[in-house]
């Protein structure tokens, strides 16, 4: 692309409109509240809508209330260059997660517009809808459904706590478009996102080229025992299902010990029965999470874990039952893509380094559909999904800066 390091954003302007963006939904604690299809979402979409509109983009929404701002190519006939990621956020959640991703690009189309730039392939700045599932469950429910993962119906049927349906919400804050989801055509797709995690920052990275996702596996657990008086039972007599838990909580963290690097395990959620003082575990019911990037690994990961839990169980006379409830397989990321990804980075002089993502993201259903490659930006001590979540401006820039660069490379710049 010629310009070379010309092509630099306006870091002053893209911090500008993250911090704008923030005070909608503000957190109790220097963060942000705005859940998928919240009064305070709808705001946070009409603002991103009017920035769009100013930056002479044309607008598209679909039945999933996903939202395409197009900025025309010189080629009719070629397909789409896509960028984009989220605006919702956790219930306490961070000024950067997602957004960064989608005001990142519309602010490399803002650059683009300043410097008169022209593109074969037309350009798509895309805010997915519900990427984070805290609301309503899956994560990176709008997505899956464009890339053919869930059916729209099963998706407008999912409640949250309060047992309001997807479907309802989105309607009640007037966003349901007019196109078909999943109608679109892709050339490539680039998403911008803060790491989530602490290796760019400790690395001192500026720029993290992302291969590949982490694949996940989450497997719901029942130890069963049975309940009896704390005081009263023997210690050789017990059928306790809390020690059950224990030893598989140790199990989980050897088998992600072995599989290094790259693979992570954890058990989170865990409900005790009866959960009572004195009273030994009848039953626990929890969650193993595994993931790493390669699907072999993590098969072998989850078979080692049903292979081995229900032996430990039996030694200590409980029984072990085991099913998947979610899984998504580890994408590897167009070589293409990531190629463009680290050679912006390199031409425009940022450190950077190859890294797997631990959290899944939209484009990780997009790159089943289209060639597709991630940008990472480091985040202060790796905290995410909590309102401390920090960024500099300067690694806003970099990665900013390395997805315009990116895209204006795959969309083919006209002179």
């Amino acid at each position: 692309m010629d310009g070379g390091q010309n092509f630099r954003i306006d870091p002053d302007r893209l911090w500008n409109s993250l911090h704008e963006m923030a005070q909608i939904g503000p957190g109790v604690a220097g963060g942000n509240n705005r859940q998928t299809l919240t009064e305070e979402d709808a705001e946070g979409r009409a603002l991103f809508q009017s920035w769009c509109e100013a930056a002479g983009l044309s607008m598209g929404v679909d039945t999933m209330g996903n939202m395409f701002a197009t900025r025309a190519g010189e080629d009719p006939e070629a397909l789409p260059v896509y960028m984009g990621s989220h605006l919702d956020t956790q219930p306490t959640g961070g000024k950067y997660d997602g957004v960064l991703g989608v005001l990142g690009g519309l602010e490399a189309i803002r650059t683009m517009n300043d410097l008169g730039v022209k593109t074969k392939h037309p350009i798509v700045l895309t805010n997915w809808t519900n990427e984070e599932g805290t609301r309503f469950a899956p994560a990176m429910l709008a997505s899956g459904v464009f890339a053919g993962k869930h059916s729209q119906d099963w998706a407008y049927d999912r409640v949250d706590a309060e047992g309001r349906r997807f479907g309802d919400e989105l309607k009640r804050i007037g966003w349901v478009g007019d196109e078909e989801v999943g109608a679109r055509k892709m050339h490539a797709m680039f998403e911008l996102h803060i790491e989530q995690g602490p290796i760019l920052e400790a690395k001192e990275k500026d720029v993290g080229v992302v291969t590949h996702g982490q694949g996940l596996r989450w497997i719901e657990c029942t130890v069963t025992g049975k309940e009896s008086h704390t005081g009263s039972t023997p210690m050789s007599m017990r059928k306790n299902a809390g020690r059950g838990l224990a030893l598989i909580t140790e199990l989980v963290h050897e088998i992600a010990m072995k599989n290094q690097p790259n693979a992570v395990g954890a058990i989170g959620h865990i409900d005790v029965y009866p959960n009572s003082r004195n009273i030994i575990p009848g039953k626990v019911v929890f969650t193993v999470d595994m993931r790493t990037h390669l699907l072999d690994k993590l098969n072998g990961m989850v078979a080692e874990l049903m292979e081995r839990a229900p032996k430990l169980c039996e030694e200590i006379d409980v029984s072990f039952e085991a099913e998947i409830v979610g899984q998504f397989d580890p994408p590897a990321f167009d070589e293409g893509c990531v190629a463009a990804v680290r050679e912006a980075a390199e031409e425009l002089g940022y450190s950077h380094m190859d890294i797997v993502s631990g959290a899944g993201h939209d484009a990780c259903w997009i790159n089943d559909l289209a060639p597709t490659a991630m940008i990472m930006c480091p985040c202060v001590d790796g905290l995410s999904h909590n309102e401390a979540e920090d960024i500099s401006k300067e690694w806003a820039q970099a990665g900013t800066d390395v997805l315009l660069h990116a895209v204006l490379n795959t969309a083919e710049v006209v002179e």
